[in-house]
């Protein structure tokens, strides 16, 4: 039988017998992840209170320490993701935009080059616009239709809504029973009551608006009020001398599908913002892009 051997523990500096290679005392205390300092074999005492310092867990300073990390990470990361989402909802308004556009260029091949009329046609108990048709009623209840629309053939299903436009917002205002379109017609292509226009008369197609991002701030249509202004979509886009109806709600910036079918961004007039309901972004864009040249 192998004598008992005599070692010195690392830890303490006591001598101990060890009983390897026979069963040793040591094998009734449960495995240890990692012994510091590093040894094959410690005295019954420090071998004892490895195990205890082993099965630890961290101590309510150590969790606070912990959870005080992980706020400060987030609140610096947060405001990063959220800006990272704002480019993404740019883009998918911008290719929102291009649709109409190609389903625009269509129409106008098959009329001749003429634009479609903006609307406002009786109709059915209702009126057609170039996006659908919404029945008579007060807002907030009609009935709308988009398979009506002027360029619904052609696109073959609605435009998916701008990720932008808040529709969630408790100071946004339905103007039919759903969410109808939140894009605005060039009024100059097409007024209300007007003749359309023939797009092989627009000198420069490429600095011609067709739709854009648009709202307007409504005071007058319960539930909104002069003292509880609302937001609705608005679906032309001019320079109203008394109602701005661009928005600017990509980080600012709104955009724009041009006559020749290339998207941009425009940025607000200075001093045009609607003050009624800033945080809102609505404004005036540019004459040059609106007005035929």
């Amino acid at each position: 039988m192998t004598e008992p051997e005599q070692k010195v523990c690392p830890r303490c500096g006591v001598r101990f017998e060890c009983c390897a290679p026979h069963r040793c005392w040591c094998e009734e205390l449960p495995a240890l992840r990692k012994v510091n300092p590093e040894s094959d074999c410690l005295c019954p005492q420090c071998l004892k209170e490895a195990c205890e310092e082993d099965e630890k867990g961290f101590t309510l300073i150590e969790l606070l320490v912990v959870v005080a990390v992980v706020s400060i990470l987030a609140a610096l990361l947060l405001p990063v993701l959220s800006r990272t989402k704002i480019p993404a909802k740019s883009a998918k308004c911008a290719n929102n935009l291009r649709q109409f556009s190609f389903s625009a260029q269509m129409y106008w091949e098959d009329n001749n080059g003429m634009t479609f009329p903006y609307g406002g046609i009786a109709q059915s108990n209702g009126a057609l616009y170039w996006f659908g048709w919404i029945a008579n009623g007060p807002e907030e209840t009609r009935v709308f239709d988009p398979s009506l629309g002027a360029l619904f053939p052609y696109m073959g299903a609605g435009v998916d809504f701008c990720p932008a436009f808040d529709y969630t917002s408790a100071q946004f205002k339905l103007k039919a029973a759903t969410a109808t379109c939140d894009y605005g017609y060039n009024w100059y292509l097409a007024p209300p009551n007007r003749p359309t226009v023939n797009t092989k008369s627009i000198n420069h197609p490429s600095s011609m608006a067709l739709l854009a991002d648009s709202a307007q701030v409504n005071t007058f249509e319960p539930p909104a009020s002069v003292k509880s202004p609302m937001f609705e979509e608005w679906y032309y886009v001019n320079q109203d001398p008394t109602e701005p109806n661009g928005q600017f709600r990509h980080d600012q910036r709104a955009n724009v599908v041009f006559c020749d079918g290339h998207a941009g961004v425009e940025q607000m007039v200075a001093e045009t913002l609607d003050q009624r309901l800033p945080n809102e972004m609505i404004g005036w864009l540019r004459l040059a892009i609106l007005a035929p040249q």
